[in-house]
């Protein structure tokens, strides 16, 4: 099913349809202001709604029925219902994983085998091996990235800057494993194949993760150490009292990893990790068990509590160790609702802005004023930005703008992975830096990391974009179409 335009809608005019993205800028700037880092605390939904009155308000003066547009609204959230699931599994996941030991056996080790100057290069390496292999940029970043998150704390390193390069790795990956939907997606809404699109994206990809590794390697050698080694090892040390530490703990993460790899579904491979990570909890942790479960009886009913405790709500641990007491902590399920809040109220406005036609008012005009091969692979860049802005969705993103210029490219010559590059290039990367977006409020949320205190270091993310409007400018491999195939196309429009 999908929603479209309401046959007896009257077209809006540009101004009339800016009006709720202008709306919701300014209270979303007005939230900034006021509320800093808590703006997704409410404020930023309240926005969301707000901005979603207001295109509904004009969706009315075009003559759309009020159920059309409550109709888009529950078919934009259904399609994020996915996304609320993996994120409640994800939360369940990261309370067993703290409780068995397998967060803490991450930090653990990472703790002795990272070196803090080197630390942030090799965590975009990690994250974009596990992301390529996997497919998969949220799990990346909910398994190997919550620990690197721990560690890069420990060595007394600023939250954004670490989740920066912890989301840089991870998206590059995503963006050219076979395995992730939207590399999959993208050549489909262009009309090319797999593996044409791939190879033709390494020629922008490369160079964006390249410069992106260069910087996060000068940032290392130059930044000072705030946390002495004697530190970490203390550090660590308390983490190894705290925990049964051992090897025998990323059965878990490897559990997840595979499953992904041989393509189960993601939801059903969280779950399976955040099932094992409570049964190796009961097993290697007992003395967690008890302290999580706090209560008194046999070690069966402890062992239940505490599992379901850790996956539901939030736990914390205490330790004698300031920065060992600070890492260990999890919000299970619990600890994902704001985001989830946060999810349905962008999807209420993009539903709106989509089924009243709002979204593709703002766009055509874009198509018309692009002229040269640069200003079109410019305007379909900006064009997905501007919906992962709107719609607050990736799919959105690489879909709208894929239908709207698939026939363009065409009709000037321009082989469809050129399009497909630059909705990968746009589209999927920058999701993750809008915080009402399904990526950048699920990545914020899973590693309790504001969305604009990460996003000025997820450099990968940023230099993508501009990396592919450079090549459309320069026509730095800009495939063209044979002469048959323009022929047929525009034969097929008379």
């Amino acid at each position: 099913m999908e929603v479209k335009v309401h046959p007896d809608a009257k077209e809006s005019g540009i101004l009339l349809a800016l009006f709720p993205v202008v709306l919701l800028i300014l209270l979303l700037i007005l939230n900034v202001v006021f509320f800093g880092d808590d703006a997704t605390g409410g404020a930023n939904q309240m926005a969301l709604l707000i901005a979603a009155a207001a295109a509904a308000i004009v969706g009315v003066s075009l003559n759309v029925p009020l159920k059309h547009m409550i109709d888009s609204v529950v078919y934009s959230i259904a399609s994020a219902l996915s996304a609320i699931l993996i994120l409640l599994m994800i939360g369940a996941l990261a309370g067993t994983w703290l409780i068995s030991g397998v967060i803490p056996a991450m930090i653990y080790y990472g703790l002795k085998i990272l070196n803090p100057t080197i630390f942030l290069f090799a965590s975009v390496i990690v994250c974009a091996v596990v992301s390529l292999a996997t497919g998969s940029s949220w799990g990346t970043v909910a398994t190997v990235g919550i620990a690197l998150l721990g560690i890069g704390r420990a060595m007394g390193m600023h939250d954004g800057i670490i989740a920066g390069a912890i989301i840089s790795g991870a998206y590059f990956g995503d963006k050219i494993s076979p395995m992730s939907d939207t590399t999959n997606l993208a050549p489909a809404m262009a009309g090319t194949d797999l593996f044409t699109h791939i190879r033709y994206m390494l020629w922008t990809t490369i160079p964006s993760i390249s410069i992106t590794l260069i910087i996060f390697l000068v940032v290392g050698f130059f930044r000072t150490n705030d946390v002495s080694p004697e530190n970490m090892e203390t550090l660590g040390q308390s983490i190894n009292d705290k925990f049964n530490i051992n090897l025998l703990l990323f059965i878990a993460p490897a559990l997840v990893i595979w499953m992904i790899i041989k393509k189960y579904n993601a939801i059903t491979a969280l779950l399976a990790g955040a099932i094992l990570g409570g049964i190796l909890a009961v097993i290697f942790q007992p003395v967690i068990i008890r302290e999580v479960a706090g209560l008194e009886g046999g070690y069966g009913q402890q062992s239940y509590v505490a599992v379901m405790t850790a996956m539901s709500t939030t736990v914390s641990l205490s330790s004698d160790n300031a920065a060992a007491a600070e890492l260990l902590g999890a919000g299970g399920m619990e600890g994902m609702l704001n985001t989830i809040w946060l999810i349905i109220c962008a999807m209420c406005f993009g539903g709106v802005m989509e089924g009243v036609g709002l979204l593709d008012r703002i766009t055509r005009p874009l198509v018309a004023k692009a002229k040269t091969t640069g200003a079109l692979v410019s305007t379909t860049a900006a064009s997905c930005i501007f919906v992962n802005v709107t719609a607050s969705d990736q799919y959105l993103a690489i879909v709208v703008p894929g239908r709207m210029y698939a026939d363009t490219y065409r009709k000037r010559g321009l082989a469809p992975q050129n399009l497909s590059r630059t909705l990968e290039d746009s589209g999927t990367v920058t999701s993750v830096l809008i915080p009402w977006n399904t990526c950048g409020a699920t990545q914020a949320g899973v590693l309790g990391v504001a969305t604009f205190t990460y996003l000025p270091f997820c450099f990968f993310n940023i230099i993508s974009p501009f990396m592919t409007i450079f090549y459309g400018y320069l026509g730095i491999k800009i495939a063209k179409l044979k002469e048959g195939l323009i022929s047929n196309v525009t034969s097929s429009k008379v």
